[in-house]
């Protein structure tokens, strides 16, 4: 028996979802190679400007059809959602894809992008997987069993002292410039060194594997997140209620931080945990 079957069939928690996480990194790991035999060299941006600094990418198209299709040829009657396609399937089990997360920093032929791949028991998010090529990174989590980084279990980080902090922020032309300097500003009044790596699932699972102490990002969608929570949640990170504050039907807020500086963090940009 294969050790895709054997996940499937197991008797420990959630063998369906063990079973779907399995499928969901095979799918996710050719939907990367396909990105990367897809990837523009290095230079001017290649694709089409959404709006300010908001691209789109062939890639971003053709990823997201790979991995629809796949899932609904392994899994027809679980829902589907992704960035380009909108809702396409309804469904108790949902995936949410995210087919390039960092796609200005990949139109560039930069490294730090991803595909991301969420799955949904209702509102809950339960599994992800989100590769990064170019980098050689893949981050798995299942809901009670812990979250990886290629196969290494990973945790948040243990800083708790602001002035050695690293706070990332998500840039977004959704937010007016005062917000996002007010919040900037509230970071480093902190002492802590500000970033922005331009992927919003990246820098979630860096807050997840301890590389970030925290990520803020004021106008952020369910694809984005979708992979990224169960990591954060397994981890031991804190994260503000997302889904409960619109994320589920729109973009909303989102805050997540290791576990020691959450609460300063919280109050300095005035974004709630509870």
């Amino acid at each position: 028996m294969s050790a895709f079957w054997e996940l499937c069939s197991m008797s420990s928690p959630d063998p369906a979802i063990a079973c779907r996480l399995e499928a969901a990194r095979a799918v996710v790991h050719d939907a990367a190679c396909l990105a990367m035999s897809m990837r523009p060299p290095p230079g001017g941006p290649a694709g089409k400007q959404k709006a300010a600094q908001d691209w789109l990418t062939e890639t971003d198209g053709a990823v997201e059809t790979f991995i629809a299709e796949r899932m609904k040829a392994l899994f027809p009657d679980d829902g589907f959602q992704g960035e380009e396609g909108g809702v396409a399937r309804a469904g108790q089990l949902r995936w949410v894809v995210d087919p390039i997360d960092g796609t200005s920093n990949y139109a560039r032929g930069r490294s730090r992008w991803c595909v991301s791949l969420g799955l949904l028991d209702g509102d809950e998010p339960v599994a992800g997987v989100i590769e990064a090529p170019a980098l050689g990174e893949v981050y798995t989590a299942l809901r009670g069993h812990g979250a990886f980084l290629n196969g290494k279990r990973i945790q948040a980080s243990p800083v708790a002292d602001p002035a050695s902090a690293m706070i990332e922020m998500g840039w977004s032309n959704r937010v007016p410039k005062p917000v996002f300097m007010e919040k900037i500003d509230a970071i480093m009044d902190l002492g802590a060194m500000p970033r922005s790596g331009g992927s919003g699932a990246l820098a979630l699972a860096d807050v997840a594997c301890g590389r970030l102490d925290g990520y803020i990002e004021i106008v952020i969608n369910l694809w984005d997140v979708a992979a990224a929570l169960p990591l954060l949640a397994e981890a031991g990170a804190y994260v503000s209620p997302f889904l409960r504050d619109g994320g589920l039907t729109g973009p909303a807020t989102i805050l997540a931080a290791n576990p020691h500086i959450a609460d300063v963090l919280s109050k300095a940009v005035s974004i709630p945990l509870e």
